[in-house]
């Protein structure tokens, strides 16, 4: 009989999740990638939880999982070691960041450094872009190929909390921030990195609603208001 460790058997049954999921679905998950949700931050321009904004019955965190969760298994959500939490799917594991304060390089490197026994690549986004597309995450991650990064780019912009990073980086992550090197785009140094300009991504967003996200409240305002227009009765 073959022998399995702890990590094959985890991927396994990862994979048959993978299958069922895909039958009650218009379209299949994307094979072999997981996804890593930030909501952690302090929110201090917002001066409320970002992850508990309501959008109706919803909140932006349950938004945002809804749509990574229909594209990519398994799931993660960062959150700060003390930080309350909206109900979320059984399937959907929380990680705690080890010390509140670090920003989102640490959540980062958690949530790679988790995954990476069970899958190669994951989508890394906030919690604050309740407009997310599955598609989005479906056209980045088509990106990847031999690359060990795919990124959102807007103009000069970066969107390191819009890519697809292969989760052995959790490692080069966390030396990062042994070196108080705690920016995010500094992952990109000295591997291979694939930046995804937003003319791409307008065939899968036009709008590129899913790179607007909440920093102020007026920015909660513009996002609800768009929200609503679709969703409420």
């Amino acid at each position: 009989m073959l022998a399995l460790d702890n990590a094959a058997v985890t991927k396994l049954f990862t994979r048959i999740f993978i299958i069922f999921q895909q039958k009650s679905t218009g379209k299949p998950k994307l094979p072999d990638i997981g996804g890593v949700v930030l909501c952690g931050g302090r929110s201090s321009r917002m001066q409320s939880p970002k992850a508990l904004l309501p959008f109706g019955e919803r909140t932006s965190l349950q938004l945002v999982v809804d749509a990574v969760r229909a594209v990519v298994s398994p799931l993660v959500v960062v959150a700060a070691p003390d930080q309350s939490l909206p109900e979320l799917p059984p399937d959907v594991e929380i990680l705690r960041d080890p010390r509140e304060g670090l920003g989102p390089l640490a959540g980062i490197a958690l949530g790679l450094s988790h995954l990476e026994q069970v899958t190669e690549v994951a989508y890394v986004t906030g919690c604050d872009v309740p407009l997310l597309r599955p598609d989005f995450i479906r056209y980045l991650a088509s990106r990847l190929g031999d690359h060990d990064i795919v990124m959102a780019r807007e103009e000069r912009y970066l969107h390191p909390l819009a890519a697809v990073y292969r989760t052995r980086l959790g490692k080069r992550a966390w030396e990062l921030i042994e070196s108080d090197r705690m920016r995010p785009v500094f992952l990109r140094e000295d591997v291979s990195t694939v930046d995804v300009t937003t003319d791409e991504l307008r065939q899968v967003d036009p709008q590129l609603e899913s790179l607007q996200n909440m920093n102020t409240p007026a920015d909660y305002e513009k996002l609800l208001a768009i929200w609503q227009s679709r969703y409420s009765e």
